[in-house]
């Protein structure tokens, strides 16, 4: 598209909003036991103050069919879009913001009702505040979108960090939603989900990789230790030296992102997370995955990154739940190239064929397993969003 950094239109999509009831059912058949979907504020609310009554219905139909088939639905209100009226009036910036979104989530309680436990508010707000303050800079000086034609592919390395305000601005509004859900008296577990980057010093490089990492994610763990959860979402490494960022190695085997294939990234955020967010603050996988056409690395990805995660089990992180990214292959940052998908779709039938990575994926969450023969953490679940 001229003057835009998406390759592709998203177009119909998966369809997903009329063929949730088959999704759900086939995630079911397959032996999965949650289902992560978010709420798209722009729907319940297209003008500012004028709720929609038939999106309200249409997402808690979708609530009350993952309850019926027997899916843990794991919400997130805030998935990167926000309504054009809220953006147009200065988005996260605007002196009400927080205010605005705590408002829009009393309306999701209705959504929500008593069937949900667990509420994301915000999805990645580390990487929110990198966009937005990406395009604030680039508005000021007239330069094209500093994100590039990768998108969000390049923002875990050499990228200017957030902007503090718009950090500040992001953690009010969780804040904010928070004190709504915890008021609503449901007894909801409320976090939001963070994106971990495993940034890894180089010898010597200890204290620049804290100084770079701090901005761009640990404030955002530190955010988080007055909640009940926090939503770890990784995918790869980032090698640190002390100028900063350091390219992939020569001989990385590399995704369809680009990203480095390094499964044990897993563990090692679920321990910094662990570490940083401190005792208390419990720890749901709410992303982990490859885009990949190979679907024998989807698996052996997988797998290892699984037994990352029960080694850091072991070591005592508290993790209440694993949900891989993504169920389908999706519209992922402006294409449909990079499949992260168990499940493929056919762009013109919509038809969901299940992966042999599904398959196998399912039969770890229907036995309960995990590889390495570890116990699964009490009360946890595997699921595919």
């Amino acid at each position: 598209m001229p003057d835009s950094v998406l390759p592709e239109r998203s177009g119909d999509a998966l369809d997903s909003s009329h063929r949730w009831p088959e999704d759900m059912d086939l995630l079911c058949r397959l032996g999965f036991n949650a289902y992560r979907f978010s709420v798209e504020w722009a729907r319940i609310e297209p003008e500012e103050g004028h709720v929609s009554r038939a999106a309200v219905a249409h997402y808690r139909a979708m609530v009350l069919g993952a309850r019926a088939r027997g899916l843990e639905p794991v919400v997130t209100l805030h998935h990167f879009s926000s309504p054009r009226w809220f953006s147009a009036r200065g988005g996260w910036l605007a002196e009400d913001a927080a205010a605005k979104f705590a408002a829009y989530a009393r309306v999701a309680v209705e959504i929500l009702g008593d069937e949900v436990r667990y509420v994301a508010t915000i999805n990645e707000p580390n990487m929110v505040a990198l966009l937005v303050s990406a395009r604030r800079r680039a508005a000021s000086d007239d330069s094209a979108h500093s994100g590039g034609s990768t998108g969000i592919a390049g923002l875990g390395r050499d990228v200017a960090a957030p902007e503090a305000d718009v950090t500040a601005a992001l953690v009010r509004a969780h804040r904010a939603a928070s004190g709504v859900l915890g008021d609503a008296g449901r007894g909801y577990l409320v976090g939001w989900t963070v994106a971990n980057q495993v940034y890894q010093p180089e010898p010597g490089a200890e204290e620049a990789t804290a100084a770079y990492a701090r901005p761009r994610e640990t404030v955002f763990i530190e955010a988080a230790r007055e909640d009940d959860w926090i939503g770890v979402q990784v995918y790869t490494r980032h090698r640190v030296g002390p100028d900063g960022p350091l390219p992939l190695p020569d001989d990385a085997e590399t995704t369809l992102m680009g990203w480095e294939f390094y499964p044990q990234a897993l563990g090692e955020a679920v321990r910094e997370t662990a570490r940083v967010a401190g005792p208390g603050v419990a720890i749901l996988v709410t992303e982990n995955g490859i885009a990949t056409s190979d679907d024998t690395r989807r698996i052996a990805y997988t797998e290892q990154a699984l037994a990352s995660l029960v080694t850091a089990i072991r070591e005592g992180a508290d993790v209440r739940g694993y949900l891989h990214w993504t169920a389908l292959d999706n519209y992922e940052w402006g294409s449909y190239r990079p499949t992260f998908g168990l499940i493929a779709v056919d762009r013109e039938t919509f038809a969901r064929t299940p992966k042999p990575s599904a398959r196998w994926l399912g039969s770890l969450a229907r036995e309960g397993s995990l590889p390495c023969a570890a116990p699964a953490p009490a009360g946890a679940s595997r699921a595919a969003r």
